[in-house]
């Protein structure tokens, strides 16, 4: 029996169990696996596994399950342990998964061509035709190369027996390269030198032959670069940080439906530097979503007009559009009849036994042994969930019979399969057996089908489930796939970019990336504006000093006008000074609109838009920042300390945004966002301060030289007490603090010039004027102001100061409401091209 950590592991009987044999030996593939993990114990697994998960939610890898009670952004969950293949093994998999796929891309082709396949019988019209996905207006096209299936996904099972089974087809857009890279990435970390030893296959050379196979067959003019998108439906869809991942990966611009659009059945891609030709489209999005305009009619996610573009061969769509027609277990029983017709050999790799009901001799077979099947949906997107035949009692299996004869074609039964079993890492620390399936993926290349030697392996959540999905809280696992040799990365031949292809940092910039990196900016400003002025209040709530707690009503006035605070109940006994509570609530509470805790998740989520854009350094700060309000302690200790690691995030930011992005147009917006969102911060806070009793109290200006993170270059020029003269001349006037009005203005005056030349535009926010009016005036004029108890209400100077500042505040609003219309909206370019048309 297997020692520990797998003291507790029993394989159920009749089922295949992966790693060890009937005598309890490990099989040869996990004999270096298994002793390994047992050599470490335990503990040392558990800690991998601790490991794992704090990767995992530093990176980010997130599988969205729609109304999930875990939140839009579910953490990723992978077992410590992989799933290990042999080589033989794999050589089986690799043969049959490349059959399939060229099998699969021939059907594809007679479907929408002469349909030789029907007229000869070898497969059902109503299962073609009355798929859901078979789109007639796809009736007659050629895509561009011929190829219908550009990447093509296989679920895989292993029966009792040993043998490998196909259970679903996926020819869509087929998810799980990306977490099948990341899962490898973070593995195989944790058992770096086994991995090294252990002779496994290489994953990455798999997305440089996707990324150039779809590059040599794009439609391009001679000397043209090819420009390749990946279309995904949004940071809503549940396998969005794969699209983000295999972006950056992949070196393709991340789009949205709305990001594209279609003139003369061309595509283009929507810039701020006009419309820009796409010549390939790597998608993720149904086949029916795609054109709205063709298509399904209600979709907001799709680009009008891109089937027209599809039918000219102007662009290339991978996968083709209408290949999820063969998304059906239906058409397994049908397969060997057409591999012989099409291919002419036998399937290398079988299918899972499956009858279609809507033939008659199909469904009396089922009916008499409707207890020994799994009965299904035919199609994709219809309600029924599968109903095994063997939970079902008298009555439960009289009622199944009676739905299958009133609505045949719309059931498929398949023969139960007993899972394999994998060891797995259970939550109490015990390695039990689960049941396990494999997705394997493989790619057309001018040379046929080439298989990734590896995959994603998804472990059931429960033992005995004979259910594997990620939807219903399964795990995955990496697959290493031995090889009997030291394992090389393959060169792949591809020609050497030359001197006209060279790309320097003015790259095109599709609008919606330069709108988020902007709000990204913008975000991650107010975070840090927040973060500053909410730790002066919990300072000065954490030293209790009667003179630290003097200036505490005129702070939490600036945070009641920032929206911070809620304004005080009137039957309060000391309106002035807010609760605990109410401090809290301003850091911690994601229901507050203009919270601290809620703008970091909005940070993140502009983030999580161009993830592929930024570096993995730059997403952990991002990432980690809401993470840290969640995670604080209870009370105003915990929220001090939260605010300082909050702190410690948003200057790592900052930092990273100055010194490790390419200065090209999105990094201007970036820095656009920024400094607007600064100069309106300000702006407010310091026309607050000036219009209310703050100037009364010297602690007032204490919190304020914090609040605008000028308090250290304030002592350091004047050694002593805040005063008002020289306070208002450090975060108003001085041009060379980072953190004042006029450096602001100055800023944003010089980027929106280049910004003008640029792109031919003037701006009737310029910041200019604002600047020429700042230097207008004369700090030497306040001299009567020098002693902070002769700044009394109502000073002109100062009243004239607080207006400036509001008017500032005012300009850094309608400047961003400007840039977002001239640069992030294609609504009058759109309507040009329309007329010229």
């Amino acid at each position: 029996m297997p020692a520990a950590p797998f003291a507790h592991y029993r394989c159920p009987p009749r089922h295949f169990d992966e790693a060890f044999e009937a005598d309890g030996r490990p099989r040869a593939a996990w004999q270096a696996l298994v002793a390994a993990l047992n050599a470490g114990g335990g503990k040392a697994l558990s800690r991998q596994a601790d490991a794992l998960r704090r990767m995992v939610e530093l990176d980010g890898v997130t599988y969205n399950v729609y109304a999930d009670p875990q939140g839009a952004d579910r953490p990723w969950s992978l077992d410590p342990i992989p799933l290990v293949i042999s080589a033989d093994d794999w050589q089986t998999i690799s043969l049959g998964i490349a059959q399939r796929a060229q099998l699969f891309d021939r059907i594809l082709a007679d479907l929408y061509g002469p349909q030789e396949l029907i007229s000869e019988g070898l497969l059902p019209p109503a299962l073609a035709f009355g798929h859901p996905g078979y789109l007639w207006p796809c009736q007659g096209i050629t895509p561009v190369g011929g190829r219908w299936l550009h990447l093509y996904a296989a679920d895989l099972a292993r029966s009792e027996d040993g043998r490998w089974w196909v259970v679903h087809d996926r020819t869509q857009g087929p998810s799980g390269v990306g977490y099948a890279m990341q899962n490898r990435r973070l593995v195989a970390r944790g058992q770096l030198d086994l991995f090294r030893s252990a002779h496994v296959a290489h994953l990455a050379d798999f997305l440089r032959s996707l990324r150039d196979a779809i590059s040599q067959i794009a439609p391009v003019a001679a000397g043209e670069t090819p420009r390749i998108v990946l279309l995904t439906p949004g940071p809503w869809n549940e396998t969005y940080f794969e699209h983000s991942l295999l972006a950056r990966h992949l070196g393709f611009a991340l789009v949205e439906g709305q990001d594209l659009t279609v003139r003369q059945d061309r595509v283009y891609m929507k810039t701020l530097q006009g419309l820009q030709p796409v010549h390939a489209i790597l998608r993720r999005l149904d086949d029916d979503y795609c054109d709205p305009a063709e298509l399904r009619a209600d979709s907001a996610l799709g680009v009008p007009g891109l089937l027209a573009a599809v039918r000219a061969g102007n662009v290339l769509v991978a996968n083709g559009l209408g290949s999820g027609v063969l998304e059906t277990t239906g058409i397994h029983g049908f397969l060997p009849g057409i591999c012989e017709r099409l291919l002419g050999e036998t399937m290398r790799l079988p299918s899972v036994a499956t009858w279609w009901c809507g033939e008659a001799p199909a469904l009396a077979h089922v009916l008499e042994h409707l207890d020994e099947l799994v009965i299904k949906p035919a199609f994709p997107g219809m309600s029924p969930e599968p109903v095994f035949g063997h939970r079902l009692d008298s009555a439960g299996g009289a009622a199944l019979a009676e739905r299958l004869r009133a609505t045949p074609h719309a059931f498929l039964a398949q023969e139960w399969v007993r899972l394999s079993q994998a060891p797995s890492l259970q939550a109490d620390g015990r390695v039990t057996p689960r049941s396990v399936g494999l997705r394997v993926f493989a790619l057309a290349t001018p040379d046929g089908y080439r298989v990734m030697p590896g995959g994603l392996a998804r472990v059931a959540p429960e033992a005995g489930d004979d259910v594997v999905t990620m939807q219903r809280g399964g795990a995955s696992k990496d697959i290493w796939v031995l090889s009997n040799a030291p394992v090389a990365r393959e060169p792949l031949a591809s020609a050497p970019i030359t001197p006209p292809e060279l790309l320097r940092a003015e790259a095109v910039i599709p609008s919606r990336i330069a709108e988020n990196l902007f709000w990204l900016g913008r975000y991650a400003e107010r975070c840090e504006a927040q973060v500053r002025l909410l730790r002066a209040a919990i300072n000065r709530l954490s030293d209790g000093d009667a003179d630290a707690l003097s200036g505490l009503p005129s702070l939490a006035a600036v945070a009641r006008a920032q929206g911070l605070l809620s304004e005080p109940d009137d039957e309060g006994t000391a309106p002035d000074l807010p609760p605990d509570d109410a401090w809290l609530d301003a850091i911690l509470d994601t229901q507050a609109v203009g919270s601290l805790h809620a703008n970091a998740r909005r940070l993140q989520r502009a983030g999580s838009q161009i993830r592929e854009r930024l570096s993995a350094d730059n997403w952990h700060a991002l990432n980690r920042l809401p993470q840290v309000l969640e995670h604080a302690a209870p009370g105003i200790a915990g929220a001090a300390e939260a605010l300082d690691h909050a702190m410690l995030l948003c200057v790592s930011f900052a930092g990273f945004a100055m010194d490790d992005m390419v200065r090209d147009a999105g990094w201007r917006f970036l820095l656009l966002g920024r400094r607007i969102e600064r100069l309106a911060s300000l702006g407010g806070l310091i026309s607050h301060y000036l219009q209310g009793d703050a100037r009364q109290h010297a602690d007032g200006l204490e919190w304020l030289l914090e609040a605008t993170n000028s308090i250290v270059t304030y002592r350091s020029r004047y050694q002593r007490q805040p005063e008002m003269l020289p306070v208002l001349d450090l975060i108003v006037f001085d041009r060379d603090n980072p953190h004042a009005l006029g450096f602001q203005l100055d800023v944003l005056a010089r980027y929106l010039s280049r910004l003008g030349r640029d792109f031919g535009v003037r701006f009737e926010n310029d910041p200019a004027p604002l600047l020429e009016t700042l230097r207008r005036f004369d700090p030497t004029r306040y001299h009567n102001l020098a002693l902070l108890g002769e700044a009394a209400p109502g000073s002109p100077q100062l009243d004239a100061l607080a207006a400036f500042a509001a008017r500032a505040q005012r300009a850094g609003w309608g400047l961003s409401d400007e840039l977002s219309l001239r640069f992030f909206s294609h609504a009058e370019q759109a309507l040009r091209s329309a007329e010229a048309a």
